[in-house]
C-alpha cells in the first residue's frame, strides 16, 4: 500500500482553484500596488496562479492585521483557534478587509 502524500498543497484541489473565465488572468497592478499600513486588517485570498509568497491553505479565507512589512512581503498575524500566528505573504495573496471586525 503505498502512503498519503502530505505535501504543501494536499487537499487543495477545489481551494486552490480559478474559474474558467479567471484563468491566464493576470492580477491586477492596483492590488500589487496597494499599500498596507501597519495595523490594518487584511483578508488572505491565495492567489493559485502566483506560487511565491503563498501562505499554506490553512489561512485562506483568514482576517489578520498587517504587523509590518519584510522585502515585498508583508508580516499578517493570523489567530488560529487559541494560537496566533505570525505569517509572511506577499501582496497577490492580501485584499483589503471590508467587513466589521470587532
Amino acid at each position: 500500500m503505498v502512503a498519503h502524500s502530505k505535501g504543501y498543497r494536499t487537499r487543495t484541489r477545489k481551494l486552490l482553484t480559478k474559474s474558467v473565465r479567471e484563468r491566464g488572468a493576470v492580477p491586477p497592478l492596483s492590488s500589487l500596488m496597494y499599500e498596507y499600513k501597519e495595523g490594518e486588517y487584511v483578508t488572505i485570498k491565495i492567489n493559485p496562479s502566483i506560487h511565491k509568497g503563498m501562505p499554506h491553505r490553512r489561512y485562506h479565507g483568514r482576517v489578520g492585521i498587517i504587523m509590518g512589512k519584510r522585502g515585498k512581503a508583508y508580516e499578517v498575524k493570523v489567530t488560529l483557534g487559541d494560537k496566533e500566528k505570525v505569517i509572511i505573504v506577499r501582496p497577490e495573496h492580501l485584499e483589503p478587509f471590508n467587513g466589521v471586525k470587532r
